[in-house]
């Protein structure tokens, strides 16, 4: 783990990543980066734990690969549209954005430990990708976002995980 504390180059590199660096980052080095932070590490905002973010995250890749279905969205089409163009822009999700599907205060966890939590977001993580390379056109439901394929997904897990290792001061550099 870097220095706590956002690295605005760090962050510059991250918008001239493709999709194809987009999906390596996702498969080996958001897990092995997530290992490194301290389980106790408070957030820099937000209310969840360290466990509580990865399960949290668990649940959008669930989303992402289709094993948890969403057949209506959160939103109107109007600001689904807006959703879906900020989602497939490099602009960061700001601190404290708020998801409506989730209570005020973070669910209870349900694994027994975050290395558990961490070991079942690789599995899901590993998932995702085995159904997409079965079915490269498969598309899948955003509440939020609405219908995404692979390409789109992999942009918004991409840009979701870099949102929480911010939150738990984890820096990103290109290698």
């Amino acid at each position: 783990m870097q220095e706590t504390g956002t690295c605005y180059l760090c962050l510059l590199n991250t918008l001239t990543m493709t999709n194809e660096e987009k999906a390596d980052f996702l498969k080996r080095r958001f897990i092995p980066l997530l290992k490194q932070v301290p389980s106790d590490t408070a957030p820099q905002w937000g209310k969840m734990t360290l466990q509580q973010m990865v399960e949290h995250f668990s649940d959008n890749v669930r989303i992402a690969s289709g094993k948890t279905v969403f057949t209506d969205f959160v939103f109107g089409p109007e600001q689904v549209q807006k959703n879906r163009e900020f989602m497939l822009s490099e602009t960061p999700f700001k601190e404290n954005t708020r998801n409506p599907l989730l209570p005020e205060v973070p669910a209870p966890v349900t694994n027994v430990s975050c290395d558990e939590a961490i070991n079942e977001l690789q599995k899901e993580v590993d998932y995702f990708f085995a159904v997409f390379k079965v079915n490269n056109l498969q598309v899948t439901r955003s509440p939020f976002f609405g219908d995404l394929n692979y390409e789109e997904n992999v942009h918004l897990l991409h840009k979701h995980a870099l949102h929480h290792l911010r939150q738990f001061g984890v820096s990103i550099t290109q290698s």
